[in-house]
């Protein structure tokens, strides 16, 4: 049986104070600048907004956003809504009876995505044990581009260096974004390749992590990334899902959908299904296709990562596996951007409050979208079963790459013609292509896919490894939560915030 004991150390998992001396300088920082850290049962619940979040610009390296890390920010940012912000995608949009709820990511403070919440989630456990003393070490942070740019909220808003990893082929609006939050462009390291190139990440991390200064935060490996979605993210979903069956009495959550990426936002499902009853799938680019069919590839659908399996996905609880292609994703964010792909929405019966939320979808919120109608349609879904997935992020990220869709797809014009030919490609019918419902076989095949990059490549313990396949060493994990919730509230009382 697994229990918290026989949880394996490191991956900041620790569940005591390590090292006083960094615990008490990262206190004295905190007092200094001002941070109340918020728990993890803060950021599924937290407290209503209090006058310490007035007048705080939301996109500012302030200590008070620390309290907007969580799904219960309004259109704003600035103020506390009671149910998370969604939107329900109608058939007339998704091509399916199904209702397809998705969560607003874009809603976050300073970078405008839900990664920050993965990247709090993953530093507070290691501050609070003296894992990470702001005050001598480098945060560093391996992405494809949202997680990094969270980390470097966070490093700012500590007051200590962070660095940013992530590959060079990444939207311009990331890397303009990281100018502005970083003072040395050293802090940026853009590795070779793009979306697809997540091993060249790691092969820079292990680089850098040869001088000890340097704590790896990687969110593909650290359960911190994990236990943040299953806590606040699960919680942010029933919430919403509560909200939307008063006007749908007989609505069931049958399914939630998620892109691979670092498999945080996964772990959702986990808790959902055990009180739903829901299914769980996992999201790819066609061009990339590697839990679906072990290929490889390059692909655009920014956030979503491949080529690997992450530490942290939890195969042997992953029910359907559906690949979307990334011309697919570009090609519908020209259109959802566009006034003509706008009028011709509205003229096939999408309404002006689904199309005001179409800015609120960047790539891989599109890819989400599309994956989940493809399982409703796999899955035999009717009206009253309801699908529910995250818009990770909005179109304001995406601005260079619709740009790039229209001068390659387009000949440099999106007009009337071209939104029809998008439409008629993408939104006129639903198939079931390049979907597996995995057998037991199935789910073998992809946690032994894991095997290549986390025990040959990066050292991870045979036994840690293979204790992944049973649920009970995933439950287990939540054990953590209240441990590490009473160290942040000994770590609060010692700030004196």
């Amino acid at each position: 049986m697994t229990t918290l004991a026989s949880i394996p150390e490191g991956f900041g998992l620790e569940t005591e104070v390590i090292n006083t001396t960094a615990r008490d300088r990262a206190v004295e920082r905190c007092r200094q600048v001002g941070i109340r850290l918020p728990t993890f049962a803060e950021l599924a619940d937290p407290p209503a907004a209090d006058s310490a979040l007035a007048g705080i610009d939301p996109d500012a390296a302030d200590a008070a956003n620390l309290w907007r890390v969580n799904w219960f920010n309004d259109a704003s940012r600035a103020g506390r809504a009671a149910v998370p912000e969604y939107v329900v995608i109608p058939p007339a949009l998704s091509g399916v009876e199904s209702p397809i709820i998705m969560l607003l990511g874009n809603r976050f403070p300073m970078i405008g995505a839900h990664k920050v919440l993965a990247a709090y989630s993953c530093l507070a456990p290691r501050l609070v044990t003296g894992q990470f003393d702001p005050t001598e070490n480098r945060a560093v942070w391996p992405s494809t581009g949202n997680y990094a740019r969270g980390g470097i909220a966070i490093s700012k808003i500590m007051g200590c260096r962070g660095v940013a990893v992530l590959p060079e082929g990444m939207s311009a609006e990331r890397f303009e974004w990281l100018d502005r939050w970083t003072s040395d462009p050293s802090d940026v390291i853009r590795t070779p390749g793009s979306e697809s190139n997540v091993k060249e990440i790691y092969d820079a991390c292990a680089a850098l992590a040869e001088d000890e200064a340097n704590v790896i935060l990687n969110q593909f490996c650290e359960y911190g990334n994990y236990l943040g979605h299953v806590i606040a993210t699960a919680a942010a979903i029933e919430r919403v899902f509560e909200h939307y069956t008063e006007g749908h009495s007989s609505a069931r959550l049958a399914g939630f959908v998620a892109a691979s990426g670092s498999s945080g936002t996964l772990g959702a499902g986990d808790p959902i299904k055990e009180r739903h009853g829901s299914a769980t799938a996992v999201v790819e680019a066609l061009e990339c296709p590697t839990l679906l069919y072990n290929g490889y590839g390059e692909h655009n659908i920014q956030g979503i990562g491949d080529k690997h399996v992450p530490l942290i996905h939890n195969v042997a609880n992953t029910d359907v596996v559906v690949a979307v292609s990334d011309r697919a994703t570009d090609e519908l964010g020209v259109l959802y951007s566009s006034a003509e792909g706008r009028a011709l929405l509205a003229q096939r019966g999408v309404g002006d409050d689904v199309i005001a939320h179409l800015d609120d979808l960047g790539l891989s919120s599109i890819c989400n979208l599309l994956a989940s109608a493809k399982m409703a349609a796999a899955l035999d879904c009717g009206s009253d079963d309801v699908i529910v997935t995250i818009a990770t992020d909005g179109a304001a990220l995406y601005g260079s790459e619709r740009a790039k869709t229209v001068a390659t797809d387009f000949g440099g014009e999106f007009g009337s013609a071209e939104a029809a030919a998008v439409a008629g490609r993408w939104l006129d019918g639903v198939d079931t292509d390049h979907l597996l419902q995995l057998s037991d076989r199935d789910r073998d095949r992809v946690f032994n896919l894991g095997y290549f990059t986390w025990v040959e490549q990066q050292g991870v313990d045979l036994d840690h490894f293979d204790a992944r396949r049973d649920q009970a060493f995933w439950v287990a994990l939540r054990d953590l939560v209240p441990v590490w919730d009473e160290l942040i509230a000994d770590f609060n009382a010692r700030t004196g915030v």
